[in-house]
């Protein structure tokens, strides 16, 4: 049996407060406040003993709902006739919030009569109370509510003010794409996918419609069959050179989502200035700009040679910036003497690696390093465990072949067309974890 119901918010007022036995005093709701929710450690028992009294409690939200009795009861009953109240009460007025506590405690007081009868638990099936209370709860909108609501009459959007004006119209585009891959020393491809960013600078004035494409078509990996097939009927094939396969993708909240789906066009009115206006993911058909052959040859135990060739696999016009293998060396290197026709390349004791930065390099050329290790003799008789070769760069073109089919601003209310907007595309492709086993 239950000698008393409370409720109390998050600074441990009480909202709520129903005692049914003679046994239960005030200074119960005091006891609770100081010994739980004002603890100075925090309560993970969801039983608290304080003065042969046993507290349940549990938590919704900003919200404490506790059980007082000092009898011998049973617990889980307690916990399961608690989570029934919330139960009923998010049935009457929705979100456990100490707002709609305040706006319906008349009905609450009238539940708990109903569903407490001395202590007892007595019938708590919502369908059953709706019969006898058919008093509705207040229920309060929240700010995502409020916000559609002012949207939808107004017309007001909330990531872009009007009145912006500018000079000149210009809009910035930069595909941002970072390759991963993991490779074996025989050219075998382990895993790899590219994580991508499509980061937008807009400075057009007044309330814009701007609507870009993306590649021929993207083909989405949805589990609606319909899609797919449709997505398969208008490109005639699954996949191919001009279309990517895209695994997921997010976007900003200004744009439309229902559009995408349709017409796999990506249509939103821009935030003024810099923002990130998708993220995507894709695993197939990755062109993956560098290949790095590395060659390993032990010669006895205080010597070791190591060959690393880098091949670049793209286009001979475009260049590569900010090229850097890192070559890992075992920890009992006392020496290390590099050879190479191209860059720089230098031995960090401190990160056990050879490093080897390269400035640009064109495409589908080869670089080559030669070093001598010499190894110091040690008692570990453990193998050396070889990590792999890892590899940054920077190229100017997307490895997933991500490409902006057209890019188009429309704004009917401004004497400007989409003509008289200059806009920029730029790709950037970048090394995630770009890594060669060895």
């Amino acid at each position: 049996m239950i000698g008393g119901l409370f409720v109390y918010n998050h600074k441990g007022e009480v909202l709520i407060s129903r005692v049914f036995r003679d046994d239960i005093g005030r200074n119960a709701v005091d006891a609770f406040r100081v010994n739980v929710i004002h603890a100075r450690q925090q309560v993970r028992s969801p039983v608290t003993n304080i003065a042969r009294t046993s507290f349940f409690h549990i938590k919704r939200s900003n919200i404490w709902v506790a059980a007082v009795t000092k009898q011998n009861v049973n617990a889980a009953m307690v916990f399961e006739f608690m989570y029934k109240v919330v139960d009923v009460m998010q049935a009457y007025f929705g979100k456990i919030s100490e707002e709609n506590i305040k706006n319906n405690f008349v009905l609450i007081y009238e539940l708990l009569d109903e569903i407490l009868d001395f202590g007892y638990p007595q019938n708590s099936d919502t369908g059953i109370l709706k019969t006898f209370i058919t008093q509705q709860g207040v229920k309060s909108q929240s700010k995502e509510e409020t916000s559609q609501i002012t949207s939808q009459v107004t017309g007001q959007i909330g990531w872009r003010r009007e009145g912006i004006k500018y000079r000149r119209n210009e809009l910035f585009l930069d595909v941002l794409e970072s390759v991963n891959l993991l490779m074996s020393p025989q050219g075998q491809v382990l895993s790899c996918h590219v994580a991508g960013r499509v980061i937008m600078k807009s400075y057009l004035s007044g309330m814009p419609e701007c609507k870009f494409g993306v590649n021929d078509k993207v083909l989405m990996e949805s589990k609606s069959k319909t899609l797919e097939d449709s997505n398969t009927r208008s490109t005639g094939t699954s996949s191919g050179k001009t279309a990517i396969a895209i695994d997921d993708c997010q976007f900003h909240q200004c744009v439309r989502l229902s559009k995408f789906e349709t017409e796999h066009s990506i249509s939103f009115i821009p935030p003024d200035g810099e923002f990130e206006l998708m993220r995507y993911r894709t695993t197939k058909d990755i062109s993956l700009p560098f290949r790095v052959i590395p060659l390993v040859r032990e010669v006895g135990r205080q010597k070791m040679e190591v060959k690393v060739v880098v091949k670049s696999n793209f286009k001979p016009s475009l260049l590569a910036q900010k090229v850097e293998v890192r070559i890992p060396t075992p920890l009992n290197t006392s020496g290390v003497q590099v050879i190479c026709m191209k860059g720089k390349a230098k031995y960090k004791a401190s990160e056990n690696a050879i490093v080897w930065k390269i400035k640009r390099m064109g495409g589908m050329k080869e670089c080559q390093l030669s070093a001598e290790i010499e190894l110091l003799n040690t008692s570990d008789k453990k193998k050396w465990t070889r990590p792999p070769i890892s590899m940054n760069f920077e190229v100017p073109f997307a490895p997933s072949g991500f490409k902006v089919r057209y890019l188009k601003v429309f704004e009917p209310k401004l004497n400007y067309s989409d003509h008289d907007v200059i806009k920029w595309v730029r790709y950037i492709g970048r090394s995630g974890i770009y890594e060669t086993r060895c």
